[in-house]
């Protein structure tokens, strides 16, 4: 028998019932603890239904023993375990070629309950695939593996009460940009994204450069003057303190250090005819050194030295007759002829294209007349990107009471969004939502236990749309909880490349502690696209 409680949680509004229904999550029995884990063993299929067909496929071989049998542990099953597979040999689950044997249980996972007197299966269930003697008890070792089932028929191999991790970014400069002399400051900057709270670790050709470094509001520096002279690849290193967000590595920046008293220089490179010439046809590329330093200039196309030539009153020049048909890329590198008084440098690249040569029409006729042009004009209009929903209220169903009685969950859809992109260049587009706390005069539900798994519901033939993970809401924790979990931090909805109009989905579920009070709860979710 159960009471019905008018109460309400909601995006828009939703109602609340203290009602008594299936429990989605609970807490697992305890497991016998008379094997040591040997290893692990994964589920097959990853995600499925109470009444589909299980493999265990074990992460090595049983390292003694002649038997194998497989238990399941859980709420509902034997404290000491329930057997889903008969003690069989293991002769009878030959290796794969890494070593891992594939045990198929004898059974559903639903037979095996009902087998037990309960029906509905819920929360972690925790699967051993015991090395064994055929007969007695002495045992070698376990592959442990688990599901959960977040509903009495399907689960899953993911732990849904595992907080979410996200994933940062970090990037790294440095001043002054692209090289030093040997004993000069060099100031070294990692720039994390989200500003999530950690150090940074920033090595040099891979060895650590200085102590870990605290990041504040996304940022960290280390200034350092003992670089030695020669290359360097800087890189940094993040380590996240915030369970919430995962560490990262920068792309590696390459560096130079002069030797000490050098004075920079700078290498410019020009090109005749410019962007362009025909098969055949003399290109000649020109350098200019500043200071006018002496030393070589090395001429290259595409990674390959075309030329060397000495420097002199600082301009070096080339030319080139024999290029082949296609696009190429020019550079000029100088080394200075005394590297304790100037610093190498090199030019930006030039691209230039060899268009083939043209055979007139009549060859050996009369020289045809020489062409005539006309310039065409249109306009790109800049376009728009649009973003709306369906409808600014949502309606949760009434939220129920679990059959544990340890919180309260509603689950649904959210209002259609739509997002038009019509902007020249095609720059692509994301969206992202975040929820403020649901509110009932003085009382408060948090922002943090709501969650969403994205969908798609249409999109055009020109937009390639990639959907944002799921994101689970926190388990029901209470008002003055301060975490970032749920939607309580802005989190992706979707991205996309391309030009047209997709409309998107989501399916909130939401979750009360049952010290909630009775009243009507409204939270705003905002929806963003940048």
């Amino acid at each position: 028998m159960s009471i019905r409680i008018p109460r309400t949680v909601a995006l828009g509004a939703a109602t609340l019932l203290a009602a008594g229904s299936v429990s989605f999550l609970g807490s697992a029995s305890a497991y016998a603890a008379d094997s040591p884990t040997i290893g692990t063993a994964t589920v097959n299929p990853a995600t499925g239904s109470d009444t589909e067909l299980i493999n265990l496929v074990t992460s090595a071989t049983c390292p003694g023993g002649t038997n194998l049998q497989a238990l399941v542990f859980g709420q509902g099953f034997p404290a000491t375990g329930y057997g889903v597979t008969p003690n069989g040999s293991q002769s009878i689950y030959p290796p794969d070629a890494q070593g891992r044997m594939s045990i198929p249980l004898s059974d559903t996972m639903a037979s095996f309950a009902q087998k037990n007197g309960f029906t509905a299966l819920s929360g972690k269930y925790e699967f051993h695939v015991r090395c064994q003697a055929k007969i007695g008890a002495t045992y070698f070792g376990d592959f442990v593996g688990a599901v959960w089932f977040t509903s009495p028929t399907s689960y899953t191999s993911t732990d849904p009460n595992a907080p979410v991790v996200q994933a940062t970014t970090t990037t790294v400069t440095l001043t002054p940009n692209g090289s030093a002399t040997e004993g000069a400051d060099v100031t070294l900057n990692a720039a994390v994204s989200p500003a999530a709270a950690g150090t940074v670790q920033f090595q040099d050709n891979g060895a650590a450069l200085g102590a870990p470094v605290a990041v504040s509001g996304g940022q960290a520096a280390l200034t350092v003057n003992t670089l030695a002279k020669g290359a360097h690849t800087i890189t940094a290193v993040f380590t996240s303190t915030d369970s919430g967000f995962s560490g990262s590595t920068s792309a590696p920046v390459a560096y130079t250090i002069s030797p000490k008293g050098a004075a920079a220089t700078t290498t410019a490179l020009a090109v005749t005819p410019s962007g362009s010439a025909t098969a055949g046809t003399a290109v000649q590329l020109a350098a200019t050194v500043s200071p006018a330093a002496a030393g070589t200039v090395q001429f290259l196309d595409n990674g390959t030295v075309v030329g060397a030539v000495p420097v002199t009153a600082g301009s070096a020049q080339t030319s080139l007759t024999t290029l082949a048909e296609g696009d190429h890329s020019f550079t000029a590198a100088f080394t200075p002829a005394d590297a304790t008084q100037y610093a190498a440098s090199a030019s930006q690249a030039v691209p230039f294209t060899v268009t083939p040569v043209v055979t007139p029409p009549n060859p050996g006729g009369p020289t045809p007349p020489a062409p005539v042009s006309e310039t065409i004009t249109t306009t790109v209009a800049p376009g728009a990107l649009v973003i709306s929903v369906a409808g600014a209220n949502v309606t949760l169903p009434p939220l129920t009471l679990n059959n544990d009685s340890t919180r309260f969950a509603a689950t649904g859809p959210i209002q259609t969004v739509t997002v038009t992109d019509t902007r020249a260049g095609a720059p692509g587009w994301s969206v992202s939502g975040q929820v403020a706390p649901f509110t009932s005069g003085g009382n408060s539900i948090n922002a943090q236990n709501l969650g969403w798994a994205p969908n798609l519901v249409s999109k055009g033939d020109g937009l390639k749309v990639t959907l944002g993970g799921a994101v689970n809401p926190a388990n029901a924790v209470e008002a003055n909880d301060a975490g970032a979990l749920g939607l309580k931090s802005a989190r992706t909805l979707a991205t996309a490349t391309g030009l047209g109009t997709a409309k998107l989905g989501a399916d909130l579920t939401l979750l009360a502690p049952t010290s909630t009070q009775a009243g009507t709860y409204q939270g705003v979710l905002t929806l963003t696209a940048i």
